[in-house]
């Protein structure tokens, strides 16, 4: 048996779920990993020098053992996250240390402490297996996988899961992750595939779409309502170009930051107006490494007033972390909210605390999406009120150029991977509904 097989079957219209229930499955299949003997090979480089394409390695893997709750998926296409550069570079550490700690949980956990940790927090696929308990999910199904990963023995995860003390992001903290042709993930992360959509445009909303659902929208994030002005940073990139059809979708206003011509048309063809192009007019919130330049925030500030004719912003969606926090902070309005869930710019966050306390402004912190929220936000995209913001689209064997790219900010929206797809476009199943959104699904693609 091999993972032809499985594709086979995907691919005929004729597959019936007892057909998927009856392929035996591969002792092995290709995955893309990171190795433990080499998390100090970039020791001596900046974070910009180091080079994903150097560290990722597209390797043979055995199938691992299926466990009560979980559920093997074939993958179809998954897509590069942060996350997936971070784990690249071995930073802020390598995930080596999360595989060892979630190894000591149980028995079963034994299984992801590996010397390789197969990496990768979206996917598109059919169900292959499930395990002991699983009733909602059977072979055969198409489905897509948010990436929480939590085992709510604690009280503390059930009003929250995302606050369950072993909370984990799947295929960054825990193993088997969703770049390669075959996933083990818990039956609680499967969602339905929005139908009209290819494999690879249904794994791109996965992560940064149910983030910044939770972020924007979730009262665990900035309860955003009618009205608001949302300023977005990175707002055509993979986090901010959902915040920013969620602003729109809900009635707020987007201030969108971008970095170049190009990412403000890819705003402006989403349905944004005020635009920042922060590059072309040369905001630079450092003075040196140890000193914010307070006159660049104000000039900012007023630059946001001027677009929004007279107001202050009520919601900072942060991502980019050192570079721009204190200036989110500053133009925040009295009594505003700046949620972060990121720091892809540096963690070490400074800003004046005066203009928070004060003004009585809000930071929270947000971290993925919990299972409701997810879910609510994969709703979204399958009744196409929201959009993937697919932009190109490689092999698994270029994943390492794909993160190369994320890495070095090259990319628009997000960066999809094809896993057991042959080639893009396949997968859909309402073509009629896809008629009526074809030209916003494409809207990253043809920019």
């Amino acid at each position: 048996m091999t993972v032809k097989d499985i594709l086979d079957a995907i691919q005929s219209p004729d597959s019936t779920p007892a057909d998927f229930a009856a392929l035996p499955l591969p002792e092995s299949y290709r995955a893309i990993t990171v190795h433990k003997d080499e998390t100090e090979m970039f020791a001596d480089l900046q974070t910009r020098d180091k080079d994903p394409r150097k560290s990722i390695h597209l390797d043979e893997v055995p199938v691992p053992e299926l466990g009560p709750g979980e559920a093997l998926v074939a993958v179809m296409a998954s897509s590069v996250n942060y996350n997936s550069v971070w784990t690249s570079i071995f930073e802020p550490l390598p995930t080596f240390g999360f595989l060892e700690r979630y190894g000591k949980v149980s028995e079963l956990t034994k299984r992801h402490d590996l010397p390789y940790h197969i990496i990768g927090s979206d996917l598109a696929g059919v169900v292959l297996r499930t395990g002991p308990g699983v009733n909602a999910w059977k072979p055969g199904d198409e489905v897509v996988a948010h990436c929480l990963s939590v085992e709510l023995e604690s009280s503390d995860g059930h009003n929250d899961t995302m606050l369950d003390p072993e909370q984990r992001i799947w295929g960054f903290e825990t193993n088997f992750g969703g770049l390669a042709e075959v996933a083990l993930v818990k039956s609680n992360q499967l969602m339905p595939k929005p139908a009209h959509l290819s494999w690879e445009e249904a794994a791109a909303p996965g992560l940064v779409n149910s983030t910044a659902y939770r972020q924007l929208v979730s009262r665990n994030g900035a309860q955003m309502k009618q009205g608001d002005n949302v300023l977005i940073w990175g707002a055509s990139g993979g986090l901010g170009s959902y915040a920013t059809q969620f602003a729109l979708a809900g009635g707020a206003t987007p201030i969108c930051v971008v970095s170049s011509p190009q990412k403000a048309e890819i705003a402006r063809k989403m349905g944004a107006e005020l635009i920042i192009d922060r590059n072309a007019e040369g905001y630079r919130f450092w003075k040196d490494e140890h000193t914010q330049d307070t006159k660049e925030w104000k000039r900012f500030g007023k630059r946001i007033r001027e677009l929004t004719g007279g107001e202050d912003v009520d919601i900072v969606f942060e991502h980019p972390g050192r570079e721009t926090f204190g200036a989110s902070v500053y133009v925040t309005r009295k009594g505003g909210t700046i949620v972060t869930c990121a720091s892809t710019s540096g963690y070490n966050h400074e800003y004046d605390n005066r203009y928070l306390w004060m003004s009585l402004k809000r930071i929270i912190g947000s971290h993925f999406a919990n299972y409701r929220e997810a879910w609510e936000a994969n709703r979204l995209i399958a009744k196409g009120k929201i959009h993937p913001t697919l932009s190109k689209v490689y092999s698994l064997e270029e994943t390492g150029q794909a993160a190369y790219d994320v890495h070095r900010n090259l990319h628009q929206g997000k960066v999809g991977v094809l896993c057991l797809a042959p080639e893009e476009g396949l997968g859909v199943r309402d073509e009629e509904m896809r008629a009526k959104h074809l030209d916003a699904i494409n809207r990253f693609r043809n920019v």
